[in-house]
């Protein structure tokens, strides 16, 4: 009897029968299924091969599975290399049997031994190779099994930090104890923590009787286990190794990088060195490469924001600045703008420190200032090839802002950011620096401010009736109760998932300032900031405050956390 496949890519003339018959013969040499085959000949795309699997075997085609949650017994019962090896990963639960998404469903042998592991029903869910390798290497992340380092000869952690530092043996010189397998367990036990908990930045602090360890966990520190005071000095040693540091000097700054492999995922780790009273102070940056480039939409921005950034990356020239503090999330909006844009037909070239995405189609260049490529000089060299747009990762001086703004001027578009609490003092701040105001006004199309607030955790999240305290919260970000939906707020109530904070997660709040007619006419007679904020707010201009509480009416965050990062707005 004919594969349904086979009669359907016959029937539809998908493949021409030549083709067919080459497949059928080669199925019946190799031994592998009919999709494989035709994948391995590059008869079909892999989209087009799954859509048509489906449609012929009356199964489900998910081009994204990025929102998927993998069921816990799925990572515990499977072995990640089975999972990696067949491309198979549980997205969900149905009625008992359990989804698994595949993207080779016509081979049944694995599909059998995953049903004996799990010991339920599957229903096959086909999906792209590339998403369901993502979604297991997020899924996988966190068990220990799989946590390695680039390092050779490093272990997977599985003691607490105290019983690990007390095999360290401390009779021995402390240059030679750092490479001993104790010490490398514990370090990479702090990166396993980290890690599993979401955390953007490790911080040892060192103080008389202990070393204090505390991770960053959305935008938040922590303090966690503190370790003893006897293996400081090995701690430090060994993380002075993996990031090429000068292991004997101890009065002096150091920064260094290093990289760590959590399965297919690397991790670049930026490493900076400080002397304090107590030791030395180190504290470690984790880059995720393997995080996924978000869309416009999933970063926080809404309704009008949102289409007015849309506007504003559709221009053939000019510049846009993005500003806040280090860690607001300014790279990722960027990001998410430049893989809006469409890069085959345009050139798009960016200078970064450090790339923290690789973007298809799209050439980026790291800074390597000890080797004289600075912003400035780069962006010098990016002139010569012949860029639509540009992106550059900062504006630290007037050099990189003046050669910025000479490209926005000869029909660039350029993207970068600058350090400024709010979107006006982006413009004074230019100003500042040296840049020409009639220059300025002529360039300059946007400037965009943006924060960081935490998501109310989704696995606890409740809907309450403000008290008293609440509504003097609202007043202040001038939110009445009664434009709050049925009435309620939202808050978490704090769960294992969110490690008992209410919250998971961030999304950003924005205010988009347009360069429009009135904003020139300041720019050029030097106007202050605070004039220029409040005749935007009279032409319709959103703060960030006021961003921030339209995500508190939405339930998408708190007010004390809108409050946490953002100032009263100056009327």
């Amino acid at each position: 009897m004919e594969n349904p496949f086979v009669r359907y890519l016959r029937e539809r003339g998908v493949l021409s029968e030549a083709q067919l018959a080459d497949v059928l013969q080669a199925e019946k040499e190799t031994g592998w299924p009919v999709d494989r085959v035709i994948l391995q000949r590059g008869l079909l795309s892999e989209h087009d091969l799954l859509r048509a699997i489906g449609e012929s075997l009356g199964l489900p085609y998910r081009e994204s599975i990025n929102d998927a949650t993998v069921p816990p017994e799925f990572v515990d019962r499977v072995p990640v290399q089975f999972a990696r090896n067949y491309y198979l990963v549980g997205i969900g639960r149905a009625e008992g049997a359990m989804q698994v998404a595949t993207a080779s469903p016509l081979d049944a042998y694995p599909m059998d031994d995953l049903a004996a592991m799990l010991g339920c029903e599957l229903e096959p869910v086909l999906a792209p190779r590339t998403e369901i390798t993502s979604l297991i290497n997020k899924a996988y992340k966190h068990k220990q099994d799989i946590v390695q380092e680039s390092i050779s000869g490093l272990e997977g952690a599985d003691e607490d930090l105290v019983s690990l530092a007390e095999g360290v043996e401390m009779s021995e010189d402390i240059l030679d104890v750092a490479n001993k397998a104790p010490i490398i367990k514990l370090v990479n036990m702090l990166f396993f923590q980290a890690l599993k908990m979401r955390a953007s930045d490790i911080h040892l602090q060192p103080f008389e009787d202990r070393l204090q360890v505390r991770y960053r966990i959305d935008g938040v520190l922590y303090d966690m286990e503190a370790v003893p005071k006897k293996v400081q000095d090995a701690v430090t040693s060994r993380i002075k190794v993996m990031g090429k540091l000068d292991i004997a000097e101890r009065r002096l700054p150091q920064d260094g990088r290093a990289s760590v492999r959590i399965g297919d995922a690397e991790v670049d780790v930026r490493i900076s060195s400080v002397p304090t009273i107590h030791g030395e102070r180190i504290v470690l940056r984790l880059l995720d490469k393997s995080a996924r480039l978000y869309e416009l939409e999933e970063i926080g921005l809404v309704d009008d924001n949102l289409r007015l950034v849309e506007k504003f990356i559709d221009f053939d020239h000019g510049i846009i600045f993005v500003s806040g503090p280090t860690g607001s999330g300014k790279t990722t909006t960027l990001y998410a703008s430049l893989s809006r844009i469409n890069s085959t037909q345009m050139n798009v070239m960016t200078i970064e420190d450090p790339i923290e995405y690789h973007l298809p189609g799209i050439s980026q260049i790291q800074v390597n200032e000890k080797k004289g490529l600075t912003f400035a000089s780069g962006l010098r060299s990016l002139l010569r090839q012949d860029p639509d747009i540009m992106m550059v990762g900062e504006v630290r001086d007037v050099e990189t802002a003046r050669i910025s703004i000479q490209a926005a001027q000869t029909g660039h578009l350029v993207f970068s950011t600058i350090h400024t609490n709010d979107s006006p003092t982006v413009v004074t701040r230019l100003l500042d620096i040296g840049i020409e105001p009639y220059l300025l006004a002529s360039s300059l199309i946007v400037a965009i401010a943006q924060r960081l607030v935490r998501v109310i955790c989704p696995e606890c999240k409740e809907s309450y009736t403000p008290d008293h305290d609440d509504v003097l919260e609202l007043k202040d970000l001038s939110i009445s109760p009664d434009q709050l939906p049925d009435g309620k707020l939202h808050r978490g109530r704090g769960c294992g998932n969110c490690f008992n904070s209410g919250y998971l997660d961030r999304t950003g709040i924005y205010e988009i300032l347009p360069v429009d007619d009135a904003l020139k006419d300041q720019i050029v007679s030097r106007a202050s900031a605070t004039t220029m904020k409040k005749s935007a707010i009279e032409r319709g201009f959103t703060t960030l405050r006021m961003d921030g509480a339209r995500k508190v009416i939405r339930g998408m965050t708190t007010a004390r956390e809108v409050f946490r990062v953002t100032q009263m707005d100056i009327v």
